[in-house]
């Protein structure tokens, strides 16, 4: 039996985020949900409002033998800018907003710790902003945002957002990807 481990990333919107990891070697599931918020069982369009403190986020359940905790988080900062406060490119609000949601000590320090390194080395031109927090609950999103790039390649957003992000990943990460 495969030991596995979770942890829950959000930046931006959760398309894309899922659309990524989906792809990679050791993940076994992302599933789009929310995190981080105070109102129990919301829905995407109450998230949307930016009043429920949730952000979008991807729950990751992978298998540590295969991936680990500092390779997701590599892939995680160079799928968003981990420096935009409450947004990501034109999606704005706090539902938007650079975070990781950590099950683990293991994981909140390896989060730190890269945080702490990309300040040091000035990967980014301006703060990282990132917040780790500890995940006290997901909530899965709704079943229509399952594998929602896949279903909607015609969506305008996907096709402007979404697509050029995913083709830079793979370009970045192909000793990552599965088969």
């Amino acid at each position: 039996m495969v030991m596995t481990q979770q942890i829950t990333l959000g930046g931006g919107c959760f398309w894309c985020i899922e659309g990524a990891f989906k792809q990679v070697r050791g993940v076994l599931k992302a599933q789009s949900g929310y995190a981080g918020g105070s109102q129990a069982e919301p829905t995407y369009e109450q998230v949307c409002t930016g009043q429920t403190g949730h952000a979008e986020v991807v729950q990751i359940t992978f298998d540590p033998q295969a991936l680990t905790v500092r390779e997701i988080l590599e892939i995680f900062f160079a799928l968003h800018d981990p420096t935009q406060v409450n947004r990501q490119g034109n999606d704005v609000g706090t539902q938007y907003r650079t975070s990781i949601f950590y099950q683990t000590d293991e994981q909140k320090q390896l989060a730190e710790e890269i945080i702490a390194e990309m300040e040091r080395d000035q990967t980014w031109d301006a703060p990282v902003v990132t917040t780790v927090e500890p995940l006290e609950k997901f909530w899965p999103a709704e079943d229509y945002h399952d594998n929602y790039v896949e279903r909607n390649p015609q969506n305008a957003y996907c096709q402007a957002v979404v697509h050029p992000k995913l083709a830079k990943f793979k370009r970045t990460f192909v000793d990552k990807l599965d088969g």
